[in-house]
């Protein structure tokens, strides 16, 4: 119960919660001025203003601001040269030295954008106009907020895991108190994919509707797109747990061996790392995984409007998987049961040799 029903409700909840602001703001770095001038005076002015950054330090140094840096006060250092204005009333290229803290990635990229759009409108204010004018439009993640770009990559990660966790703890405590050969294969299969694939439908509409309207994530795709990635998606992790789950001697197992697991599955999606950062082998190997193909699909079709037919592939690779685990589910708890024939033959054979020993 705890961990098929509470667990995805409550890490979804938990999980965008924690980056239901969106946007990290005002974040804290330290400005060494070498110049001492107007220009960069009014340089740290307009970085003051910017929402990404807070210059609460400033050091007289660098390795003033790098003491501060490994003390954990501050993310990023802004170093302005001492000929800073001369070089900018001589229309001469001035360097304005940047350095971010790249072990965080939300640091690194509000502390970076922050100093270039201050650099860019200073640039304008002293009319240096780049040759080539362009203009950015954020189409599906409006405000560029962190949660609305890898939580619902995450709510399908979760989806996945749990059933694996869960299906796993049921699996090992059927081995434990020997369970399996009171029923045949396949009403097994077929029973426990439908409750379990009941309960999740039941938690896949609610993350997937509700949650998503309470977090502000894009709803742009149509419910039947949404249905038709997420039933075979189901279906195949439901049929990968059972598979798993016949290997299992003990509950506690199945939680060792899924919960490390979650980390490098999304990775392997190619939410948080782009494809191309893997090896071809890695990445191909993570498509047996059914969250890989779902995560792709389903952003496609709910975070950006695309049809069934653009994710199509996806679908087809889930469907696939479908019969794979299907069929190893199948075989693997055949192998575990002997089946109601069997059972029936050996009782037929029993009660006869009771007649035999009493004639």
């Amino acid at each position: 119960m705890l961990i098929l029903i509470l667990a995805p409700l409550i890490y979804a909840t938990l999980y965008s919660s924690g980056y239901a602001k969106q946007v990290l703001e005002r974040v804290p770095i330290a400005i060494v001025d070498n110049s001492h001038s107007y220009s960069s005076r009014e340089f740290i002015s307009k970085l003051s203003a910017s929402p990404y950054l807070n210059p609460q330090y400033t050091a007289t140094s660098i390795a003033e601001a790098k003491e501060l840096f490994y003390g954990r006060k501050i993310y990023g250092i802004i170093c302005i040269p001492k000929g800073y204005e001369q070089s900018i009333l001589r229309s001469e290229q001035a360097v304005v030295s940047i350095y971010c803290d790249a072990s965080y990635f939300l640091m690194y990229r509000q502390i970076f954008q922050g100093v270039v759009s201050v650099i860019s409108t200073i640039n304008r204010d002293i009319g240096v106009e780049s040759a080539v004018i362009s203009q950015s439009h954020n189409l599906f993640n409006p405000y560029l907020g962190y949660g609305t770009f890898i939580m619902p990559a995450v709510l399908i990660v979760i989806l996945q895991q749990t059933l694996l966790m869960g299906i796993g703890v049921v699996g090992g405590i059927w081995s434990r108190r020997r369970l399996y050969k009171e029923k045949s294969a396949i009403e097994t299969l077929v029973s426990k994919t439908i409750v379990y694939g009941a309960i999740y439908a039941v938690i896949a509409a609610y993350i997937l509707t509700i949650h998503y309207r309470l977090f502000g994530y894009p709803i742009n795709g149509s419910i039947w797109s949404c249905i038709a990635v997420i039933f075979p998606y189901i279906l195949s992790v439901i049929l990968l747990a059972l598979t798993l789950s016949t290997l299992y001697k003990r509950p506690e197992t199945a939680i060792i061996c899924t919960l490390w697991t979650s980390i490098p599955i999304l990775l392997l999606s190619g939410a948080s790392l782009p494809p191309e950062a893997f090896p071809h082998w890695m990445y191909n190997i993570g498509k047996i995984i059914p969250s890989s193909s779902a995560v792709t699909a389903f952003i496609r079709v709910q975070s950006m409007g695309a049809n069934i037919s653009e994710v199509w592939a996806e679908v087809v690779r889930l469907w696939v998987l479908v019969v794979i685990y299907g069929t190893t589910a199948y075989l693997l708890l055949k192998k575990r049961m002997p089946g109601r024939t069997t059972k029936s033959r050996t009782s037929n054979l029993s009660s006869h040799d009771d007649r035999h020993t009493l004639l």
